[in-house]
């Protein structure tokens, strides 16, 4: 939406949309888990950190870079 300028002031977000940004925002409290993270699968998980430990090898990074 634009103001009398035609400067952006808001958005319309459809409501699926926003309820998945919502969810993904609060994660959840029992697991610690972001809502994006809960719908990756297992096996893509598992081959994420086997490339990441592969790429390290014989390497040492900050852990906060491991995760990116």
């Amino acid at each position: 939406m634009t103001n009398i300028n035609g400067e952006t002031t808001d958005v319309l977000v459809p409501v699926e949309l926003w309820q998945q940004l919502i969810s993904s925002i609060n994660s959840d409290n029992v697991s610690g888990l972001a809502w994006i993270d809960k719908q990756e699968l297992k096996a893509q998980i598992l081959a994420d950190l086997q490339e990441s430990v592969r790429q390290a090898a014989g390497q040492t990074f900050p852990v906060s870079e491991l995760w990116d």
